[in-house]
């Protein structure tokens, strides 16, 4: 009688180094009538255990500045390199890995208003003397002169480069285009909005529609350009005045508004009459806003003390809130190249070094290790409208001070509702119009 037996190889029920045999399990959902309560109970778990683990704040960098950082700007080309401009005109170049600055030089009489990075690792900077210098940080030494200086009528307020071109824009009164190739300080093109005269306070070129810029003004505008043109496109007024502009690196059109109104609008540049969203947690003026590398999150920087994180697409509400007792007035903040890491700059001088997710850590993980994480993110992300997961997920420790001014704020803004809703109620009919959240800072749009 000839007899057929199934064999299977010992790796089919075995770990790899172990001998203990694995055991087949059976995924009918009637032999598991307690899994949805198992999986919460783990959820729960790993919800707790990831604001047990939140921890931030890695470093300072060096001994910091002498003043206050009041800009930063990252090389493209380089994961670990980036400068910062303090208010005493002294310009630093630091060393993410070793944390130290590799260059300082004294590259300005007053404060350094821009720095932007040029494609061949030169760095530009600009301040109120009304100046625009070109450093080489990684070949020339730091008592060393600039190798150029751009002079102009009025103090410098911003920078931004090309991403392909050897040109670069700067903002005073008037934004002037300039080529690195040539050796006269003359502009290339001057642009301006024909009927404003005021300061132009930022701007930024957009890294993938190239030829794209927009710019903020004192008198609350939001002016985008075309360089091929060389004429504006049209003009947003916004309730109050903006301080910096980021685009969306993976979304061409897609535009962040750090305004004083303690508010993030992020627009598309297409449809400017209305927000796509509004960022509203912060308590004071926003001072700084940038995106991430990814395009899925972004970093605030805000007069009150604090740095905000937020996701691009998830809401209005910040997801992680970071602080320090000694962290005074955040002028810059940033996210690093590979968007693991967050770089602050702060009135007190110094340049922190943040975690971009609080409870992550950047040690080699086994894949056991790995899958563990995965799954528990998975269940996280199943369960956290579950009111106890989302109480413990959303909890944050915030500043008394900062924790005093919200609640003044959201009460202010709850008279104003009431305030709103009595006029409407004792008026005629359409005498006091409904106008959503995302487009009441949007005063007149002009072409």
């Amino acid at each position: 009688m000839k007899v057929k037996a199934l064999t299977r190889p010992t790796a089919a029920h075995q770990a790899p180094g172990s001998s203990v045999t694995r055991q087949p399990r059976n995924l009918d959902p009637a032999l598991h009538p307690f899994e949805r309560a198992r999986e919460y109970t783990r959820a729960l778990n790993a919800t707790k255990l990831d604001r047990v683990f939140a921890s931030p704040f890695i470093a300072q960098l060096g001994k910091g500045h002498v003043d206050g950082v009041y800009t930063m700007a990252k090389d493209p080309q380089s994961l670990e390199r980036f400068a910062s401009g303090s208010g005493d005109g002294v310009v630093k170049v630091w060393d993410l890995t070793s944390r130290e600055e590799i260059f300082s030089t004294q590259a300005h009489e007053g404060i350094v208003k821009g720095l932007t990075w040029t494609k061949d690792k030169k760095l530009l900077t600009c301040a109120s003397d009304k100046s625009i210098k070109l450093f080489d940080p990684y070949n020339a030494s730091p008592k060393a002169p600039p190798q150029a200086t751009y002079l102009g009528p009025t103090a410098f307020t911003s920078l931004t480069h090309h991403r392909t071109l050897p040109h670069f824009a700067a903002s005073s009164s008037v934004i002037t285009i300039y080529d690195l190739t040539r050796t006269s300080s003359t502009p290339l093109q001057t642009l301006n909005w024909p009927t404003s005269t005021d300061t132009i306070t930022t701007l930024t070129l957009n890294q993938t529609e190239t030829s794209i810029l927009a710019s903020c003004a004192t008198d609350r505008s939001l002016i985008l350009y075309d360089l091929r043109t060389s004429s504006p496109l049209f003009k947003t007024t916004l309730a109050l005045a903006s301080n910096a502009l980021s685009w969306n690196p993976m979304e061409a059109f897609n535009l962040a508004v750090a305004n004083e109104d303690h508010n993030i609008y992020i627009f598309d540049i297409r449809k400017m009459s209305r927000a796509l969203n509004v960022l509203k947690d912060h308590v004071a003026a926003v001072m700084d806003v940038s995106f991430s590398p990814t395009g899925e999150d972004l970093v605030s920087a805000s007069y009150d003390r604090t740095i905000r994180l937020w996701t691009h697409r998830a809401g209005g509400h910040s997801r992680d809130i970071y602080h320090t007792k000694r962290m005074q007035r955040v002028f810059s903040a940033c996210f690093t190249p590979d968007s693991h890491y967050v770089l602050s700059g702060s009135d007190d001088g110094n340049v922190r070094l943040w975690r971009a997710k609080a409870n992550a850590r950047a040690g080699i993980k086994s894949a056991r290790q790995r899958q563990k994480l995965e799954y528990d993110d998975a269940l996280k992300e199943r369960y956290k409208h579950m009111p106890e997961i989302r109480r413990i997920s959303r909890h944050r420790r915030v500043p008394k001070q900062v924790k005093k001014a919200g609640e003044i704020k959201s009460e202010e803004l709850k008279a104003v509702k009431r305030r709103v809703e009595n006029e409407r109620k004792h008026s005629r009919k359409g005498e006091v119009p409904r106008r959503a959240e995302r487009e009441k800072m949007v005063l007149r749009t002009e072409v």
